[in-house]
């Protein structure tokens, strides 16, 4: 009976992969990188090659702002409820290949299945609420204060947009930024990651499908990102840049973005606090550090990256905490029973267990992991973390795996403190029965999104995006469109005028 599955699953998956577009989309069309040149796309769980494809060039990139600025006026034209259909009929079509999108973010990916499905339902999403966005970017019309003109205020799409999405959720992050775009009248040139491009070209042949016309989304997958899409940055016709990836990367992109004055969405690093309080449900706070730790295996930028825990909790909370987290098996992402899938690529697993050996170095005590994984693939063991020295880069730095370290606090004072010590401020998460409490940690937390004895709080309906080093702008909910919009103010003569 295994060999007969093992048997299905493989052939799934190599029917799966011979129906994904390997091209560059470029005014409607599939076609080959102008340089000829491809690259391959690995599973990160055996090391083994999915699928080449089109490496584009600057050519190229050339090429696919001429197709997006070419369809922007009619597609700025186009009725607004008809953008909502299309986004709808999208939504649709994502659906019902819910499974083939799940095993293909697994197989490029990592994620086991379960999350893949997961995702799949959280970035469908960002479809159907902005097909239904689409119809509400409202203005107004108003009489002056002084009574002798008219105010009419508009919405208008900002123009062409460069969409910079990263690895680590494929879909969604194509989703969050292409969606309202669309909803907004504006076209696009997407970069998918170049680890984690399959679902991105999926996803633009259902655009494709759902009747979005040729040119409004162009997709140029590449190995060399800064070279590719340096010129468009600069180029005056390209009026937007929206980036999720690191802050480092963002740095550059704002100063390069500063040159044309571009629009601007940044949604960058994390570090997310995890503070649980003397009163918080211990059982329930340990459910919620295992989604906010584990979600993508620990690689997303709203991971909780410090687990800051009340002295009079902290051993009882440590141990529960670590009897959970090693029960995780790890394993390839297509076999129902894992748990937890591998890291991207070999960089990122060495980065991670740097970051655990400093601390260890440092006189932190590791509860349960500590080590990467011996076999194919990139795992790294669930780690849980005690005693970690103040100064220990793991509480400074991104991990992006699955590490937990835990610091200890004695008053509330302090657990802001530690909470706020960080130059990133996209999210934090906070366990307490007091609701007094939750509300004052809400007011003084320097953070974009708080989840209040929740470990997940992404939601198509709600603003996405952080404060400080964490980026700029906001992605999803009612703000999301007015990323793609911009105002225009148009003064009318008084009526009544003789």
């Amino acid at each position: 009976m295994a060999t007969s599955t093992q048997t299905i699953t493989a052939q799934r998956e190599s029917e799966l992969l011979a129906s994904i577009p390997t091209g560059l989309l470029i005014a409607g069309q599939w076609r080959p990188a102008a340089s000829g040149k491809t690259f391959d796309v690995e599973d990160p769980s055996t090391g083994r090659k999915l699928l080449s494809l089109a490496d584009a060039g600057a050519e190229d990139a050339a090429a696919a702002l001429d197709a997006a600025a070419a369809a922007q006026a009619s597609w700025a034209r186009t009725a607004s409820r008809e953008r909502g259909e299309i986004l709808r009929r999208a939504f649709e079509l994502v659906t019902a290949r819910a499974e083939d999108f799940a095993l293909l973010m697994t197989l490029e990916m990592g994620k086991p299945l379960a999350e893949s499905r997961g995702e799949v339902v959280y970035g469908s999403e960002f479809l159907r609420w902005f097909s239904e966005e689409a119809v509400r970017a409202f203005g107004r019309y108003s009489v002056s204060p002084d009574g002798k003109s008219r105010l009419l205020v508009t919405k208008k799409p900002v123009g062409p947009c460069l969409l910079i999405t990263p690895w680590n959720f494929p879909l969604a992050m194509a989703t969050r930024k292409i969606a309202p775009a669309v909803a907004a009248g504006c076209t696009m040139v997407l970069k998918p990651a170049n680890l984690t491009p399959l679902t991105s070209q999926l996803f633009a042949q259902v655009m494709l499908d759902a009747g979005l016309p040729a040119g409004v989304l162009n997709v140029i997958a590449t190995t060399t990102a800064g070279p590719t899409t340096g010129a468009l940055i600069k180029d005056s016709r390209l009026r937007k840049l929206s980036f999720t990836g690191s802050t480092e990367v963002g740095r550059r992109l704002l100063s390069d973005a500063s040159e044309m004055v571009l629009r601007t969405s940044m949604e960058l690093g994390g570090n997310a606090p995890f503070v649980v309080f003397e009163d918080a449900d211990l059982d329930a706070a340990v459910a919620g550090a295992m989604l906010a730790k584990l979600r993508n295996m620990g690689e997303a930028c709203t991971a909780a990256n410090r687990f800051i825990v009340h002295e009079s909790v902290a051993a009882e909370f440590a141990a529960k905490f670590a009897a959970k987290m090693s029960e995780m098996t790890a394993g390839r992402g297509t076999e129902e029973s894992t748990k937890l899938g591998p890291l991207i690529d070999a960089k990122s697993r060495d980065k991670v267990h740097e970051l655990v050996q400093d601390a260890l170095d440092g006189g932190a005590v590791a509860i349960t992991g500590g080590a990467p994984i011996d076999g194919l693939g990139y795992f790294y063991q669930p780690t849980v973390l005690k005693d970690v020295a103040a100064d220990a880069r793991i509480l400074r730095e991104e991990i992006f795996g699955p590490v937990a370290p835990i610091v200890t606090f004695g008053t509330e004072e302090e657990a802001i403190g530690l909470a706020n010590n960080t130059e990133y401020g996209l999210v934090a998460y906070v366990y307490t029965q007091d609701l007094n409490r939750g509300l004052r940690m809400g007011e003084r937390l320097e953070t974009g999104m708080l989840g209040l004895n929740a470990g997940v709080v992404s939601n198509a309906a709600a603003p996405f995006g952080g404060v400080k080093q964490s980026g700029l702008g906001r992605e999803g909910g009612l703000e999301g469109i007015e990323e793609y919009l911009y105002t225009q103010y148009i003064g009318i003569a008084d009526p009544y005028a003789s």
